[in-house]
């Protein structure tokens, strides 16, 4: 539960990918006062790209809108369970320096880019595939690509509690590590969830930060655009 909504945004075309991991992968390269969770005996890492629409503290009367794209995985911590990030790429430098500087988070500067087809028309219900390019560019850190193309497959649906889609989204606050270990926390309405399909021509994002490949398939969802309100990070 947010003390203040801070910042108000909305998040659309949401790609979830999310591969079945040994605990062990992660459990070496995350905070010390975090511990790995899972879900039936498998921890997760996820690589989410999204668009961050119309981004401005409580307010404003005009917004920053970005893509991102990040690694994450899941993780228990002293105020609760949550996610843990590896990296967050997006294109504006200067969401990403705030970012940085506000939020004590992994942002990484990079060229992105995302389409659908000129046909589609999102707002009359008309999806379509979503093809979210990116490059890294930020200096001083590994290069990293990814070039996917995506679409729901499936009608929408809310994870049920406890159920893994859940466990994997339902996710409302993070962990940092900065010179001590911060918590932010989010706030919106349970996802709008829909099966899909997602053709990911690269995706460096493990290599970039010092993973193998996850063996086999992910599980694979799109997300329904959905609106977000996030609070000031804290010293946990």
């Amino acid at each position: 539960m947010l003390t203040r909504r801070w910042l108000e945004m909305t998040w659309r075309d949401a790609l979830f990918c999310h591969w079945p991991v040994d605990p062990a992968v992660v459990s070496g390269t995350i905070p010390d006062r975090l511990s790995v969770a899972t879900h039936g005996g498998d921890a997760y890492l996820s690589v989410v790209a999204f668009v961050m629409d119309d981004i401005r503290p409580r307010g404003a009367p005009v917004g920053l809108s970005f893509p991102e794209l990040n690694l994450r995985t899941y993780v228990e911590g002293p105020d609760g369970r949550g996610v843990y990030f590896y990296n967050l790429d997006a294109e504006d430098p200067i969401g990403v320096a705030l970012a940085r500087r506000l939020f004590a988070l992994p942002y990484y500067r990079a060229e992105m880019d995302v389409r659908r087809p000129e046909t589609a028309d999102p707002a009359a219900g008309e999806d379509g595939p979503v093809r979210f390019t990116s490059r890294r560019t930020h200096p001083g850190v590994p290069h990293a690509r990814f070039d996917a193309t995506y679409e729901p497959t499936g009608e929408p649906f809310a994870a049920e509690s406890g159920s893994l889609d859940a466990f994997l989204v339902e996710n409302y606050q993070f962990y940092a590590e900065g010179n001590r270990l911060y918590r932010g926390a989010i706030a919106h309405e349970p996802w709008s969830l829909r099966a899909a399909t997602a053709d990911i021509r690269a995706n460096t994002l493990f290599r970039a930060n010092g993973f193998d490949r996850p063996d086999g398939d992910p599980i694979v969802r799109y997300a329904e655009p959905i609106a977000v309100g996030a609070d000031r990070i804290r010293f946990v």
